[in-house]
């Protein structure tokens, strides 16, 4: 929408697009409420997007480039009796770190590099230089929002089918894959043998979508309990993470979790299984042998079980997915809910979202607007208006300088200036590396594996790390690559943290005796404020204004779902927090009205509504009997 034709008046105004502000958006335009959602950059979901490789390549210029302080204008001419001005920050560039680019040529490439006037080098400065110039040759380059375009082509294919099947793809059944990507191993053995050149990946980048957040989905973690009651699930479609995935002795090793996994195993002996398969029962229930380790280590309570070495390693790494001093009541919870999340949908705890979890944030944007939200990118809010009298923020003032009044204010924490914190913290980060490798960490029969890597401390005092390896059938990568996230608690910076797992587990010039290990083509090392540490409530701020974190470094996303409910929940006490969207099939329309008067209702829609009840009950079944499979 043109930013002059902005309403001046909204129940409550949005800046920032990240999850938390598009799910309380959507909430919130669901019952009924109107909502002016902003946002400052030209792409949706902030540190939650998604990325064409050339759309990433602009995306990491644009943090090298040095950002001009923006000139605070005076708006006190728009003051009114009684009133007074908070202005908020300009540059949110805290918020990512250490940008760090490695271009790696695959060694049979030299006629191609022969023929390349500049390739690309492997420091980070010369390696910007070479994406800068790769972007200004390259016509389609893109941001998320032409990514949008893209992904929007789906439903131009058959537009019936993606609404029949996504919302079925989230209540068990496998998503097809087959679209754009090779349909047989066959194909892709072949694309995989084949070396990938630099000027490959710039060519084929719109088959990129790459996620600056690395999170998995638990499916029965909040996310999808609420993707499937507002039915936002319609608007997107999921697969499945096929295996798990340990480094272990220098090698990756496959985690038996489920059942099936546990007997089939090859790395457990009869014993072990059995072993296994007893503690895993135990685990569901809390007895007072568990609440006897309460405050002891959870590494000591599984030795105590007489698990051994293998057993152990698995256990605390791969499926609790927590360190050897984490108390034993955090580790049997975090092994409840993974045990709890398995066969609901495949034989792992995991979804993905195919396009990348950029989609997830723009799904819930998706639902506010077509429930009357009004959405404004490249525009922000310079400055708040508060009544001296309530402390109550009465209107904002947007980059135009329009006065907009409003009930709420929903803010991410970065546009808020740092002396409005009553407590100075200093701020933590997560370590991220994004690769794009030209095979999998652990080969298979299969082409369409997704995988979720855990990594132990490779050394005394270095974290632990979380690694999720994409395939092209997820929609993220193009044939041939596959795209690996690696996440952790920084000590350092993203590539003192994370670059000697990357040279151990990978073939790097910096690797030795890795020729075996999948070779990296490209490779982004960067550090994000962690969004866990903000304290959104230690500010000196209105009372009706609520603050927003950023991504947090959990694999699910209950930090940010229960933030945007907690907000709801403020602002509208009395409403249910994202009530089911009726299904368009289910909306009767009678010539310009909405909804038809009683006596037409009564005469011409009572087969359509009877219908349309049957249906409901239905899918309410379904749902019911989906939400207690085990």
């Amino acid at each position: 929408m043109a930013a002059e034709d902005l309403p001046s008046e909204f129940d409550v105004v949005i800046l920032g697009t990240g999850l938390a502000e598009s799910v309380v958006a959507a909430a919130c335009s669901r019952v009924g409420q109107r909502v002016l959602h902003l946002d400052r950059k030209s792409y949706y979901a902030a540190n939650w997007a998604s990325f064409t490789f050339n759309g990433l390549l602009t995306w990491i210029q644009q943090h090298h480039e040095e950002s001009q302080p923006e000139e605070v204008q005076d708006w006190s001419s728009l003051l009114r009796e009684g009133e007074e001005l908070i202005y908020l920050s300009t540059s949110d560039s805290a918020s990512i770190s250490n940008l760090q680019v490695f271009c790696y040529k695959s060694e049979e490439d030299e006629e191609e590099e022969a023929q390349s006037p500049d390739p690309p080098n492997t420091t980070e400065e010369e390696t910007a230089a070479d994406d800068e110039d790769a972007i200004k040759e390259t016509p389609e380059t893109e941001t998320a929002d032409s990514k949008d375009e893209e992904t929007k082509e789906k439903p131009e294919e058959s537009a019936d089918e993606e609404e029949t099947g996504q919302a079925s793809h989230l209540e068990g059944e496998e998503p097809k894959a087959d679209k754009p990507c090779p349909s047989t191993a066959q194909s892709q053995s072949e694309a995989t043998r084949k070396k990938i050149s630099y000027a490959q990946l710039v060519k084929e980048g719109r088959r990129f979508n790459i996620d600056l957040v690395s999170k998995l989905m638990y499916s029965r973690g909040s996310l999808v309990d609420l993707l499937i009651k507002s039915n936002v699930s319609r608007y997107a479609e999921f697969k499945n993470v096929t295996r798990i995935l340990t480094y272990r002795h220098g090698n990756v090793e496959q985690v038996p979790c489920s059942r099936a996994d546990v007997f089939a195993s090859r790395q457990l002996s009869v014993v072990e299984k059995r072993k296994l398969m007893r503690f895993l029962t135990s685990c569901l229930e809390e007895t007072e042998e568990q609440q006897a380790y309460n405050g002891r280590p959870y590494l000591e309570y599984l030795r105590d079980q007489q698990l051994g070495d293998n057993l152990q390693h698995f256990l605390l790494h791969s499926i609790a997915m927590v360190t050897e001093d984490t108390p034993t009541e955090v580790g049997l919870t975090s092994t409840r809910h993974f045990l709890r999340c398995l066969g609901r949908y495949g034989n792992t705890p995991f979804l993905f979202p195919v396009y990348g979890l950029g989609e997830i944030p723009q799904c819930f944007c998706r639902m506010c607007a077509v429930f009357g939200g009004i959405y404004c990118l490249r525009h922000s809010v310079h400055c708040l208006l508060v009544d001296k009298d309530t402390n109550r923020c009465k209107a904002v003032i947007d980059s135009r300088g329009q006065r907009i009044s409003c009930s709420h204010f929903v803010v991410e924490d970065s546009y808020v200036a740092g002396d409005r914190k009553k407590v100075a913290t200093p701020t933590r980060f997560l370590s991220r590396a994004i690769l794009i490798t030209d095979a999998s960490v652990l080969p298979s029969d299969s082409d369409q594996q997704v995988s979720m890597v855990t990594v132990p401390p490779i050394a005394a005092g270095s974290p632990a790390v979380k690694m999720v390896e994409l395939c092209p059938s997820t929609m993220t990568c193009m044939p041939g690559t596959y795209l690996v996230h690696l996440t952790c608690q920084s000590v350092g910076s993203a590539f003192e943290d994370l670059s000697p797992v990357v040279t151990r587990m990978f073939h790097t010039p910096e690797s030795h005796d890795q020729e075996k290990c999948p070779s990296v083509l490209w490779c982004l090392y960067f550090n994000m404020a962690d969004g866990s540490e903000v304290e959104v409530e230690g500010h000196d701020l209105p009372s009706n204004i609520y603050l927003c974190s950023g991504p947090d470094g959990g694999l699910g996303h209950d930090h940010a779902i229960r933030q945007a409910e907690l907000i709801f929940q403020k602002i509208l006490p009395e409403d249910d927090f994202c009530p089911p969207a009726p299904n368009p099939e289910d909306i009767i329309y009678d010539g310009e009205n909405t909804s038809p008067s009683a006596g037409e209702e009564e005469r011409g829609g009572t087969e359509e509504r009877q219908e349309g009840e049957e249906e409901e009950e239905e899918e309410e079944e379904e749902k019911q009997n989906l939400q207690t499979e085990e």
